[in-house]
Formats: structure tokens, sequence, C-alpha cells
């Protein structure tokens, strides 16, 4: 019962705290139960407030004994990214110098999903700075996935990701800058959103002493069941305090009902990051399953030129994140860019993106814009994209040298880890939403997901489409020996 329960949507746990069928401390410890038993065998939960989420879940049971509901996750049992910031508990991004980086107010994400009647328990763990496809570091330790303890999890919410699909939380927070919602929910077999760039305010997940967001960076959520993506989303989109000043956010609802009401082009790979026959096959399958509903299905079209995007991606998101780089490091880089010119590869761009001018910024920023242009063309023909987010099943954990000289295998050839960036990138980099959803487990037992990407603003319609997949093709499935 107690396993059947834990993996139960946030919907459905809500409406039966709701109606009374369950009470909101009594299902608070449930999954404290599943944590202790059996999150030691995924690091997955890395810090928890049990006495505190007591307290609130006692006060959802007093609120539904008179009749009253505070909203849509009214005493469901969840857990957070341990980069936002919940009063009491460490932000450490994986960084020993901020162990003692306790929060004092709560994330505004992390605040409305509160107020939505969630009961938050805990945090889920992340790679150093949050800048990994695995989940480890110096604090907490390694996480595991639940479908193969010695494969990664994703990252950088692998936590989230694994916690979700062992039952260990009834809901999950990320966030995401090069697929770092997506890939853990590829890799998990679980649900999630990168909703479209600034609809969501960050608020509470930054660093001590940042003030300002990062281009291209999200956050969003991740569950068990699409219909909770569409819950958590309406909860926590929406400008901040000082935003809502001046505007108001209206995302279009998807009127879809059917998959055939759906025109797809489908991209299963690409010469600038091939993908592996394990998650190639499965996007090819659905495509084949689509077309015998009556959806459109183009298998070429594409929207812009798959190489010149992976490198504009590349150069805009590591000038991003360069900030969080240290002096020497820099300086190693800046040295180093000389000796890289007229290089295209991975290293090259990450040396020239981090040490660039302002004016070079300007030129890659300008590329994307027009990319941008581009994409909403392609979308005059087409509602979605499906692709896949990574080049391959979740991968054996790899915690030494640098991430672009570790090496997965696609199809028998060795691929730095980093190629498979472009799959995060593709969309990212222009700002669109995109939902991963569970298709399928290859031959080697571990999930497949596909990404679902859509035009600016149509969050819903990416989501939509994942609803009547779960629906129609394929659900949440555990992994076996968690249930």
């Amino acid at each position: 019962m107690d396993g059947n329960l834990a993996f139960a949507s946030a919907a459905t746990l809500a409406e039966m705290v709701r109606t009374k069928r369950i009470g909101a401390v009594e299902l608070l410890d449930l999954y404290l139960r599943r944590v202790e038993r059996l999150n030691p065998r995924i690091n997955a939960v890395i810090a928890q407030q049990a006495d505190v989420a007591r307290k609130h879940a006692a006060q959802r049971d007093a609120e539904t004994a008179k009749g009253e509901s505070r909203g849509a996750l009214h005493g469901v049992p969840m857990t957070v990214k341990e980069a936002f910031d919940v009063p009491g508990l460490a932000s450490t991004w994986g960084m020993p110098a901020l162990r003692d980086n306790i929060a004092a107010r709560t994330a505004l994400a992390v605040e409305r999903l509160e107020n939505a009647g969630a009961v938050v328990f805990g945090k889920t763990n992340v790679p150093v700075a949050l800048a990994d496809w695995q989940t480890f570091n110096p604090v907490y330790g390694t996480t595991s996935n639940p479908w193969n303890v010695e494969r990664t999890p994703g990252g950088s919410s692998g936590g989230s990701a694994a916690a979700l699909a062992a039952g260990l939380t009834g809901l999950e927070l990320g966030s995401d800058i090069g697929a770092s919602i997506r890939d853990p929910a590829h890799y998990c077999g679980v649900f999630g959103h990168k909703p479209t760039f600034n609809v969501c305010p960050s608020d509470g997940h930054q660093l001590p002493d940042s003030f300002s967001f990062l281009d291209i960076a999200v956050i969003g959520p991740m569950a068990r069941s699409a219909r909770d993506l569409e819950i958590a989303l309406d909860i926590i989109a929406g400008p901040n305090a000082v935003e809502a000043r001046g505007w108001t956010l209206n995302l279009p609802r998807s009127t879809k009902t059917k998959l055939s009401d759906f025109r797809v082009a489908v991209m299963p790979t690409a010469d600038t990051a091939p993908v592996d026959a394990a998650v190639r096959g499965e996007i090819e399958k659905l495509a084949d399953f689509l077309r015998r509903q009556g959806a459109q299905v183009d298998m070429d079209a594409r929207p812009v030129d798959p190489a010149e995007a992976h490198e504009a991606y590349i150069m805009l998101l590591r000038s991003a994140t360069s900030g969080g780089m240290d002096q020497a490091a820099w300086d190693r880089l800046a040295a180093d860019r000389d000796n890289v010119r007229g290089r295209r590869d991975y290293y090259a761009w990450h040396a020239r993106a981090n040490t660039m001018s302002h004016r070079e910024w300007m030129t890659w920023d300008n590329i994307r814009h027009r990319m941008r242009r581009d994409w909403e063309k392609f979308f005059a023909r087409f509602d979605l994209l499906l692709c896949p987010t990574a080049t391959t099943t979740a991968f054996p954990h790899m915690q030494t040298g640098e991430r672009w000289e570790r090496m997965i295998s696609v199809d028998g050839a060795p691929q730095p880890t980093t190629t498979q960036l472009f799959w995060a990138g593709y969309s990212g980099m222009v700002l669109l939403p995109s939902t991963v959803a569970p298709i399928g487990v290859a031959a080697d037992g571990l999930p497949v997901g596909v990404q679902i990407v859509a035009p600016q603003y149509l969050d819903y319609s990416a989501i939509r489409f994942a609803q009547l997949l779960e629906r129609d093709y394929r659900a949440f499935t555990a992994p076996p020996g968690f249930a």
C-alpha cells in the first residue's frame, strides 16, 4: 500500500488529503519512512526538516477538517533542488565553502508551492555549482540512478529526478540552463518541464551576493505525471512582486484533445551530436505510433542548422556561467585563447566563451536572435519538435578529469559527454519551452525520454502533448526494487 501510494501523482495525493482518505501528516510520514529505508541506496535526499514539515502537514489537516484547502497541492509532501533557499537549510550548491549558507528567506517558487498547500520536507542533491550531467559533490557525496545504481541520475537536478523515480517525494522543483531538468528526467524515467525563459521567477535560486539572473537559465517542475507539470507550472509561473507592477502572464492553454491534432517534426539524431540506437530507436518507434494515430509527422524538417546552433549555444552558455569561475581558472583559459584559435571543438569554444569581450558576445547574441526568428517560421508549419534529450541512456559514474575528457559510448564509438549538450541548447539557447516525457525502456534496462519542444510561451502545448503520451502511449513506471 505504501509503495503504490508513494508513486501516485501529486494531483492524486492532494485529492486524497482534501477528501480525507489520508491525512497530510500520515502521507508525510509515509515518505519520510521511505526516505529512511530507501534513500541510502541512491543518496538523493540530502537534507530534511521533518519537524517543520510535520507542523505544516498538521496545519493542512486542520484546514481539511474545517472544509478548507490551500490549493492544488494541499498536503502534498515534496522536496526541492538543493540550490533553492529554504529557511533553516543550507544552500551549498555542492560547494564546501557554502556549508554555512543557511537560508533566511524562502525562494519565491518554493513559497508559491507552499502557499498552494505543498509540504516541503527536504532538499535533493546537486553537482558542484550545478555544473555537470552527473550529481556528486564533496558536501553530500554521489547520487545514483534508482534504475541502476552504477549509473548517473543526470544533473544538475539529478537528486530531484532520482527521488521522484524512487518514490521518495510527491513533487520536485528543478532548474535548467544545460538540460538540468530535462536530462535527469530522461535518465530516470520521469517528467520534467523547462519553461519559456523568464516566465518563472528565480528569486531565491542564487548564490550569495548574486543579484542578477543568468542568460538561458530557468526553473521548472519535475514530476511522475504530466498533469502535475501543468499544476506546478500554474503555481510557480508569473512575475515577482516588482515585475507585477507592470506586467501579468497569460500563457495560452492548449485546446488539443488527441495526438492526431498535432503537427510534429521529429529529429531522432544529428551529425552534430549522434544519438545511440537505444535512444534513437525509441523516438523512431514513437514517430511510427504517432503516424498510426493520425498525427502529421515529418522526419526531415529542421528549424535551424544544427552545427551553427551548437557553437552559438556553447558560446552563450559558457559566457553566461563564466562569472562563477575563479580568477586562476579564468587566467588559464585566457592564456589558452590563442592556442585554440580556429578550432571548433568544445574546449576551444569553452576557452573563447569564458574570456570573450562584450562585443564578441553581442555577435553571438545576434545570431541567437536570428535563429529565434527562424524557429518562429518553423513553428508556422509545425506545432512541436520531438528530439532526444541526450545521446545515450544514463551512463556510468565518471568523476575524474574534465567533462570534455570523459567519454560515453554511442553505437560503440567514443563521444565526449559534452557533445550531447547540443540537445540541451538547440532549443534552450533560443529560450523555448520543452517537456521531457518517458517513452520506453531500452535493452540496457534504462529509461528513455523524448524532448517535446514548443513555440515560445506555448508551454502548455508541450505539456499537453506529454499528457496525451502519458494517456495513450506510456506513463511513469517505477524502477525495479523501489516499490
